[in-house]
This record gives structure tokens, sequence and C-alpha cells, in this order.
């Protein structure tokens, strides 16, 4: 397996994933079009023909046949090309001392503070090939990647995960708060705010802050929680440093996770390495690795030895990432305690 750029001829590879993934993937929504449009776009950005503010990493994981088996993607810098919203979870103090009453009530702030900062997004891995390390390298690769080239980032990357659902889709977060405002459902306002249509947010949403006790206790127990299909996502960055300071969704409460970028474990930890050809031992761990190219990018996780400042792997793994022996690679250890992600 390896993950490497998109290119226009994985165009119906994408259009299937896409279909697979459901109505909950909105940043890549099931429109053939927009998804060719997307597609040329992230071309550019891998050729550094856009600025930071417009740039999206759009990465496939192949198999050996050539299939795209898995999508994953990160944007340059949001809300700088149109606004990013969501919600600041905070306290109000109320107190009345001749009562005796003092309540501490969570409240909820619109905010755009997260704006200018990378984001991990569009992450999708087939069912059948949720297996092994698919899902750490599909997730993780791209966190390879931002270690090579920290010139194309902000100073924190953040991941806004998908949040509560019923088995229907439907979310009892906007159930309770957005409904009221957008007179929409659920699927239909996320699905306007997948395809940049995020100006309606800021003209029907109140300013003011919101009291969670108004809404119900469904909604209330949603705030900050992650959809069961994407709570392996969530480990496998919870394990590289990604933490939830709370902020979250404006549509279904899910959490926006965060960390700055240099202190990512896959970023840190990364080691430039010469590569050398030869049998790893039975004992050799897994290695995140990454021919250190930008437009022909391409990502791997295989047994590597490290001897010196070499990187000891086998001939098929330097076949995957177009390499010869004395080249350069970018690598990190895998760690053993993740599971693999899925959807996010």
């Amino acid at each position: 397996m390896i993950v490497r750029p998109v290119k226009v001829s994985d165009l119906p590879a994408l259009m299937t994933l896409v279909e697979q993934a459901g109505p909950g993937f909105t940043t890549l929504p099931a429109n053939e079009e927009r998804l060719a449009h997307r597609v040329r776009w992230a071309q550019r950005a891998f050729a550094e023909q856009v600025e930071r503010a417009d740039a999206d990493y759009l990465f496939v994981l192949e198999d050996d046949d050539l299939r795209v088996v898995g999508v994953s993607a990160m944007a340059g810098a949001v809300g700088l090309r149109e606004p990013c919203y969501n919600y600041r979870l905070g306290v109000t103090v109320s107190s009345a001392p001749d009562l005796g009453i003092e309540r501490q009530i969570p409240t909820l702030f619109l905010n755009n503070e997260l704006t200018g900062q990378s984001e991990l997004c569009s992450l999708f891995l087939r069912h059948d090939q949720r297996i092994g390390s698919n899902g750490r390298l599909l997730s993780l690769g791209r966190l390879l990647f931002v270690a090579e080239f920290p010139h194309l980032f902000g100073e924190r990357m953040i991941a806004e995960l998908r949040g509560s659902a019923d088995e229907n889709g439907c979310s009892p977060f906007w159930d309770s708060l957005g409904r009221h405002f957008f007179q929409m459902d659920f699927t239909h306002a996320d699905h306007l705010s997948g395809l940049g249509s995020k100006a309606f947010i800021a003209e029907l949403m109140p300013r003011q802050p919101l009291y969670t006790c108004l809404l119900t206790e469904q909604a209330q127990a949603a705030i900050g929680q992650t959809h069961p299909n994407t709570e392996p996502a969530l480990k496998i960055l919870q394990a590289e440093g990604f933490t939830h300071q709370g902020y979250i969704d404006i549509f279904d409460g899910g959490p926006v996770i965060e960390a700055p970028i240099r202190s990512i474990r896959t970023v840190r930890d990364s080691l430039e390495l010469i590569l050398s050809l030869g049998p790893p031992d039975e004992q050799a761990p897994l290695w995140l690795i990454h021919n250190r190219r930008l437009e022909n990018c391409r990502i791997t996780v295989a047994p590597g030895r490290l001897v010196g400042n070499s990187l000891l792997i086998d001939r098929l793994t330097a076949k995957r990432l177009q390499l010869q022996p004395g080249n350069s690679v970018r690598a990190v250890m895998l760690p053993h305690q993740q599971r693999h992600a899925v959807a996010a």
C-alpha cells in the first residue's frame, strides 16, 4: 500500500468511495463535477501553484494492484477564503448572594477563532481494507507529509470529527438547536456547509451566547461526542497529541480536536535517514516512510531496521517509494497501541 497525491484518473474510484461513505461525508460530496474540480485543485496545490489559504492536499491510498481503496486530505488554512465557524464551550456564572444562589451554566459561543489553522479532513477507508496498518497509513501519512513540508501549513493542526447521530443520520444536537434557525434538516445544512456555502451560518445563527441547559438532554449529551464510526480515527489522533480544547461543530456538536504542529508525534519524532536495502529481521518494527518528494510524494508502511543514520528496508518497499539505495527518506516508527482509522 502507498499514499500518494490524487490524479485525474482516480476520479471514478473516488466517486465509488464517496458513494460508499454515505451522506455524512460532506467534505467530498457525491457530485462528479465538484469532485473533479477538487482533484484538479489538489494537483495545483501539490505543484505549489496556490496560496496556503487555497491549498487542498488530497491523497489516495493505493494497493499494489493500483486500486484506490482510501482517501484523505488536508487544508493549508481554514477560514481565509470562506468563514470557519465553531462553537466554543464556556461557562456563564450567575449569582444572587442574598439568596445564596450561584449557578455555573455551560454556554456555547459562536466564533471564528480557528481561522488560519491547517485542517485534517476527508478521511475514508473502504470497509474491506480496514485491516493491518492501512488505517494508520492513510491517517498518519498526511502528518509525515507535514513534517517534510512544514512551511506549507500553519502553527496548529485541527480536525473536525463527526458528531453523534442516530441510525437514520439525524443529529440530536441539530434537532434541538440548529433547525430552529435554519428551517432545514441536518443533512441539507451539513451538505451546504461541505460545499463551501457557509455565509448562511452567520446570517441565520444567533450571535448571543447559547445556554446548553435550554437544549434537550440528548443534545446536551451529544456535545463534544464522536460518532461511533469515527472513534478509531479519534484514538489515532489522540495518540499523536491531539486534544479537545472546547471547540465543537455547529451542526452536530462533534469535537474539534487540535495540536501544535511541532508537537505532533509523527512530526516531532520523524527522522531524515538514508535508504539501504536488505532483509529486515522478523522483529523489525513498522516504519512510516516518505520519499521526501512533494508533487511525486509516496508514503508507505513497512518493516525497517535503523542502522546508524540508515533505514534498512526490502526491495519491494523501495520500489513502492520509487527510490534507490542511498536516497534520502523521512521516517518515523509507528506506535503499536493505535487502532485502525476508518472515517473522519
